[in-house]
């Protein structure tokens, strides 16, 4: 049988960094979601705690940005104070997982990529990535936010596994 860590090297094309686990799976059994450490073997940080392998709810996310989804996304927690609170409990939780993750540890930037926000924002009202807040939201389903982008990709998930090999 395929490790997971195969099948996420294949989904993206290269190695995956900081690889710790598969916490999302698509309807055939394959990664959809996978978990990073917050530092890489190097010290490097990885800002990205979850992050979308499933290659067609990347391209169904990259359609939605190519859109303009990001900015869309971002007038919509502007405007919306569900959103914006929604936004703020998971950015509050992605922080508590870094840390949990580290563990007492601090890569190269001493420790100052823990307190990012969902897809390494700084600024977390102002979205970045809406990959990471769909990984999220699959991984965490109570995130109001990630769950109203994740409604857009219709449908979800494909007729047929989109990774097998």
């Amino acid at each position: 049988m395929e490790s997971d860590r195969a099948v996420v090297e294949r989904q993206l094309g290269r190695p995956p960094r900081a690889f710790r686990r598969v916490v999302v799976r698509c309807p055939f059994g394959r990664p959809a979601v996978t978990e990073q450490a917050p530092y890489d073997n190097a010290g490097e940080p990885f800002p990205t705690t979850y992050y979308l392998t499933c290659r067609q709810l990347v391209a169904a996310v990259s359609r939605i940005e190519a859109a303009g989804g990001v900015e869309r996304w971002t007038v919509a927690v502007q405007e919306d104070s569900a959103l914006r609170e929604s936004l703020e409990r998971a950015t509050e939780r992605q922080r508590e997982l870094r840390r949990a993750l580290a563990a007492g540890q601090v890569g190269r930037d001493d420790g100052m990529s823990l307190e990012l926000g969902i897809g390494g924002a700084a600024r977390p009202e102002r979205l970045k990535c809406l990959h990471a807040h769909v990984a999220f939201a699959l991984a965490h389903p109570s995130y109001e936010l990630g769950e109203r982008i994740v409604a857009e990709l219709e449908p979800l998930w494909p007729e047929r596994c989109c990774s097998s090999g």
